[in-house]
């Protein structure tokens, strides 16, 4: 199959953004993937022709239940532009790493 990608152009690894998530009520941490072909939609400009890209993702962690809403906004080239959130904060990845090791050491 490997050389069935190689004909058509399509490379082993999939442009994939994860986002890490920390709850504003109760400080648990969420980690979602965003396959940035798959799951963006296409944001037109007035003359119809493709301005951006854009998704909305509803996160919920494993605590409190609690919904959060991540709105990002991508550029044509499919680059992070913007993003908002509701109910968290965007954390890092090594901050993720952190609170996801300790985590395990206290439970």
């Amino acid at each position: 199959m490997q050389w069935l990608r190689r004909l058509f152009g399509q490379s082993d690894t999939a442009p994939v953004l994860l986002l890490h998530v920390r709850c504003a009520r109760c400080g648990a941490v969420v980690q979602a993937r965003i396959h940035l072909y798959n799951d963006v939609s296409v944001e037109y400009d007035e003359r119809e022709e493709v301005k951006g890209y854009w998704i909305r993702k509803e996160l919920m962690d494993d605590r409190c239940f609690r919904l959060m809403t991540a709105e990002l906004r991508f550029d044509r080239q499919r680059r992070l532009i913007g993003q908002e959130i509701s109910g968290g904060e965007i954390i890092t990845a090594a901050e993720f790493e952190a609170v996801r090791a300790n985590r395990g050491t206290t439970v």
